[in-house]
């Protein structure tokens, strides 16, 4: 298949884009390397400079390549910058994928893969890990951004049968990721061991999230090529990780002693946040199979080359 990725030069787009490719796949990325970068990009993918903003862009790139399937990964990914500038955030991250889904009903794409964000959309999540059924309660604009993305997503596909897998993800982490935003925790953890440096915890530290590998989110996006036509589907583990056990399990293969600095919690942050799977089990044929002990060696070992 040809599979156009918007945001191929990021840390999950590239991740994706090795697999499909090593899968067989043709492989075109689109991505304005404001976070993306060109060492990401594989050797055999076709690359093209663009921002999904420009739809004049876009559609050059699409009415080029008539991609069979759209994976969209290009976004504003920062929930702190989206907090602090709406406007900006919805330009990108709803705009922007106007101007994609525009671009897949002109040129006659078969599908969209969306990468959602189930830490986002579901809110606080109680001792019951929420399904794809769960009421949506973004709090902040990118979540905001991201579920009416979905809802635009179900539209483009009434009116013009174009066919989506939305994948709502939970914590992904791995190597690529960024070490110098406020998003990617366990980024920013590798960094600052590996060199020695400060660990910031926020509030007591027991704030528990459900961190998947992003080598399980780009099997996810590689079955949804094929599987679950028109469906929502969580993507995480299901087991809660709290900062303290992060931290923990961080430290053996970082070898790092430091105690954290313990900070004021932050005003807005989730208490706990994971995700119901059976649906992708069942709709995909996809389980995790990284556990976050394997995964964080994987990624430190990449950090260590970095």
């Amino acid at each position: 298949m040809k599979v156009l990725i918007t945001g191929g030069a990021g840390f999950i787009g590239s991740n994706i884009a090795d697999l499909l490719i090593k899968e067989g796949n043709k492989v075109v990325i689109f991505d304005n390397l404001s976070s993306g970068k060109k060492e990401n990009i594989n050797a055999k993918a076709k690359f093209y400079k663009g921002d999904i903003k420009d739809k004049k862009r876009v559609f050059e790139v699409f009415k080029k390549e008539k991609p069979e399937i759209i994976i969209h990964n290009a976004a504003q990914i920062d929930v702190r910058k989206s907090v602090a500038d709406p406007v900006y955030d919805a330009q990108i991250n709803i705009l922007g994928s106007i101007n994609v889904l525009s671009a897949c009903v002109e040129y006659k794409a078969k599908k969209v893969i969306f990468a959602s964000s189930g830490g986002t959309i579901y809110g606080e999540c109680g001792k019951i890990a929420p399904d794809e059924k769960a009421f949506p309660n973004p709090l902040s604009p990118y979540g905001i951004a991201k579920h009416s993305v979905e809802n635009y997503i179900k539209f483009f596909n009434a009116i013009y049968g174009l066919k989506y897998t939305i994948l709502r993800y939970a914590n992904v982490y791995g190597p690529r990721q960024d070490p110098h935003g406020e998003a990617g925790v366990v980024a920013i953890f590798s960094n600052a061991m590996l060199s020695n440096g400060d660990i910031k915890v926020f509030g007591d530290g027991k704030q528990t999230r459900d961190y998947v590998f992003v080598g399980d989110v780009a099997a996810a996006n590689l079955k949804s090529l094929k599987k679950g036509d028109n469906e929502i589907v969580n993507i995480g583990t299901t087991r809660l990780v709290s900062v303290n056990d992060l931290i923990r399990i961080m430290s053996k293969p970082a070898r790092y002693l430091k105690k954290p600095n313990i900070l004021p919690k932050r005003a807005g942050e989730l208490f706990r946040s994971f995700l119901n799977i059976k649906k992708a089990q069942k709709v995909l044929g996809w389980k995790p199979t990284i556990s976050i002990e394997d995964g964080i060696k994987k990624t430190i070992e990449f950090f260590k080359f970095q």
